[in-house]
């Protein structure tokens, strides 16, 4: 398990009983260490800034309490966005029907890449229609995956904010 990992199921339990869901953990930057947290709410309603301050503020203490990164680092929490990245097995679901980026670690029928609209999630598999062409990708293989942002995402974006 690398480290990111080890962050996460150290910080998912408070996130969690806090109304969040822990969308992603991110470790990079070499000699200026940059963690980043991205989270959602559990509801569904859009993050605020005092959102992202209350986690950062609990996640701090609990960071400096099981000490995972033994380096000076930059915590930084954040929301998703609008063109999230896809992690889990039912944002695919969840997100069926919007245009996506898909990389696969292994090809699936001679190709990496795909972009196109998703079309759901069948037994572990991610289900993505290219120009026509439906894609089967393994839901394990999947290396990095993002919603696209397009006009439709947009409008239903706001209709969510509006409801």
């Amino acid at each position: 398990m690398d480290q990111a990992a080890r962050i996460g199921e150290l910080v998912e339990p408070s996130l969690n009983a806090m109304g969040y869901d822990l969308v992603r953990v991110q470790l990079s930057g070499g000699e200026n260490l940059r963690l980043q947290i991205m989270a959602e709410r559990a509801d569904r309603v859009e993050m605020t800034v005092n959102d992202c301050a209350d986690i950062s503020r609990n996640i701090s203490a609990i960071l400096d309490v099981g000490d995972p990164i033994k380096s000076a680092y930059t915590l930084e929490v954040s929301s998703p966005g609008i063109d999230r990245p896809l992690v889990r097995l039912d944002d695919f679901s969840r997100y069926a029907g919007f245009e996506a980026r898909v990389e696969s670690e292994l090809p699936v029928d001679g190709r990496k890449r795909f972009r196109g609209k998703l079309l759901g999630v069948e037994a572990n598999h991610v289900r993505i229609d290219m120009e026509g062409t439906s894609y089967s990708i393994p839901f394990e293989n999947v290396h990095r995956a993002k919603l696209v942002l397009t006009d439709e995402l947009i409008a239903a974006s706001q209709n969510d904010h509006n409801a």
